[in-house]
């Protein structure tokens, strides 16, 4: 396709081994099987195998040139999160994994770093993000929750506003669902876990307030087409104006927020596609790929692309348009004889 080339806002990275995590030797470890295959352990147990595509930037870039994506966004896989650790544990880890993600994004500028923060220490996370963007980050991923906590919880949303002062673009991706024997099968963890904890965590950004304190410099997107979110945005009208003792606890009817936060692409369907443009507005979707993971999109961006309801202009928007107003950075762009990007000019 002969275009500026998609950029991709939902991506991860996976160093291919780091130092000894504090913690103990029980903890989170790379066991490396091959010269392309490794496999994330969680003390003796098996987290996720992962491949090249994971640290290899090379391998990387030569796929995003099969795509047509000229720039992909890395976050932190969400197991690295460690919010569950002591602060100075987890910000130990957030900045080894924040100065392993440079070294990868440093073999060109099509990729650009998200950090990781400590958010269940809100003085630390602050911290670390500023250290992490006079480093070179451009954003940062957080979790959905952190503990019993969702993100309208006084710490994050104090984050929130500094991430909205910083003019930071904030990416939200859910992580450690709710376990139990009926999410055992089918990964119904992933399938079902994943976007119900992406649906309330935005619910709590409406609901509590969030929306109505913090500036709407606040640049704020949610993985996976924002869980189910979209589709129940009528339900959750509908109640908060039948049962205002109880839910009306924002300034304005969920829908009213529409507009402060975007979704990614990942939800493979244009009839899903299409919800997600109708109710929440071309302007507030970018596309996502969860690279380079198996529940991810390749092609990316082939859900936009095969989307007949899209025009071009809209099409244009989701595929580039939306992230750099998202990102707020310069971008390269794919040059049209060759397929890999060309640097931003100056």
């Amino acid at each position: 396709m002969n275009s500026a080339g998609i950029v991709d806002v939902h991506s991860h990275y996976v160093p291919r081994g780091w130092p000894q995590l504090p913690g103990g030797p029980d903890g989170l470890r790379l066991e490396i099987r091959s010269e392309r295959d490794a496999m994330i352990m969680l003390g003796t147990h098996e987290f996720r195998r992962i491949s090249d595509d994971a640290w290899d930037p090379q391998v990387r870039l030569a796929d995003m040139d099969d795509d047509d994506v000229a720039v992909q966004v890395l976050s932190p896989t969400p197991v690295f999160f460690s919010y569950d650790a002591d602060p100075s544990v987890a910000s130990k880890i957030a900045r080894i994994f924040n100065e392993l993600a440079l070294e990868i994004t440093s073999a060109s500028p099509r990729l650009v770093p998200f950090c990781q923060v400590p958010l269940q220490d809100i003085d630390a996370a602050c911290a670390e993000l500023e250290r992490s963007l006079a480093d070179g980050h451009v954003g940062v991923e957080i979790g959905n929750h952190v503990g019993d906590q969702d993100l309208d919880a006084g710490g994050i949303r104090t984050f929130l506003q500094h991430c909205a002062r910083l003019g930071v673009p904030v990416f939200v991706h859910p992580w450690d669902m709710p376990q139990s024997p009926r999410l055992d099968r089918w990964m119904a963890q992933w399938l079902v876990g994943m976007p119900a904890e992406t649906h309330l965590s935005m619910l709590a950004l409406v609901l509590g307030g969030v929306f109505d304190d913090v500036s709407e410099d606040l640049r704020i997107c949610f993985a996976h087409g924002g869980g189910s979110f979209a589709y129940w945005l009528g339900r959750m009208d509908n109640a908060w104006h039948q049962r205002p003792d109880v839910i009306a606890t924002s300034e304005a009817p969920p829908s009213s927020y529409v507009g402060r936060f975007s979704v990614d692409s990942v939800v493979f369907r244009p009839e899903s596609l299409r919800l997600l443009v109708d109710t929440l507005g071309v302007g507030s979707v970018m596309v996502g790929s969860d690279y380079p993971y198996p529940l991810g999109e390749r092609p990316v961006g082939a859900v936009v692309d095969r989307s007949p309801f899209l025009d071009d202009e809209q099409r244009a928007l989701i595929r580039r348009g939306n992230a750099e107003r998202f990102l707020g950075v310069e971008l390269p762009t794919l040059s049209s004889s060759s397929g890999r990007a060309a640097a931003p000019a100056g």
